[in-house]
């Protein structure tokens, strides 16, 4: 996977893919473009795709959900914040995690409110949020499941900007890492809502009154989880 700068879209990331007839770009859950080309897709005509997509491309960030503009004292998940430190330290913006804090080194030239900034943030941010995902959601999953007699087949974890989460007819449930942004409440709505797509792969009546059986407070959380928004 490659990338290069527009001066006014900032980083756009080339992925190459066999099963890619023409160019699309969207905008990831990172907030970057990405244009997803056939694999021999010369650079250069990519580049040219955006320019002349210029319009359509401004438009398209218009309607999509906006990342987060990290900012200092923030809490990250479940147990991490970011902390801000401006130093003569360091010649560019360094960000680290250490314990349970998420350091911006910042030199003399640059803000937080920087792209190039905000986007080393989002990078640590979503690998936070990957490790404490990955400790927590498969062992309350479990629980839910065990508890109200539901099986499924495994856990896999994504980043998609669309989701919450979703659930195969396989039997597969994959959860978004953005999850451990939510209070604990609407983490649960979300893994009794795949839970109970293992039973109604819809979202039919019976469905809805199947997670009213083990959600009866679903309603409210529904309107809820529609107030936040599954980026990093």
């Amino acid at each position: 996977m490659t990338s290069f700068n527009d001066d006014e879209l900032g980083e756009i990331v080339v992925r190459r893919s066999a099963r890619a007839s023409t160019i699309r770009i969207k905008i990831g859950t990172d907030g970057r473009y990405v244009a997803s080309v056939p694999v021999y897709t010369p650079l250069f005509f990519i580049r040219q795709t955006v320019r002349s997509s210029r319009a359509q491309l401004r438009q398209l960030a218009e309607h999509t959900n906006k990342p987060t503009d990290y900012q200092h004292g923030q809490p990250v998940g479940k147990s991490h914040s970011i902390a801000v430190v401006p130093t003569g330290m360091v010649t560019k913006p360094q960000v680290k995690t250490e314990r349970q804090r998420i350091v911006v080194l910042l030199p003399n030239t640059a803000t937080i409110s920087d792209q190039p900034v905000q986007q080393l943030i989002r990078d640590a941010v979503a690998k936070v949020l990957r490790r404490e995902a990955k400790a927590y959601l498969p062992r309350r999953l479990a629980t839910l499941a065990t508890a109200n007699g539901f099986s499924y087949e495994r856990v896999r974890f994504s980043h998609s900007g669309g989701r919450w989460g979703s659930c195969s007819s396989a039997g597969t449930i994959s959860l978004n890492i953005a999850l451990m942004k939510l209070p604990h409440e609407l983490i649960d709505y979300v893994l009794i809502h795949e839970l109970c797509h293992t039973r109604h792969m819809n979202h039919s009546p019976a469905f809805w009154s199947e997670v009213a059986r083990y959600d009866p407070h679903y309603k409210l959380h529904r309107r809820q989880i529609k107030r936040e928004t599954p980026t990093v």
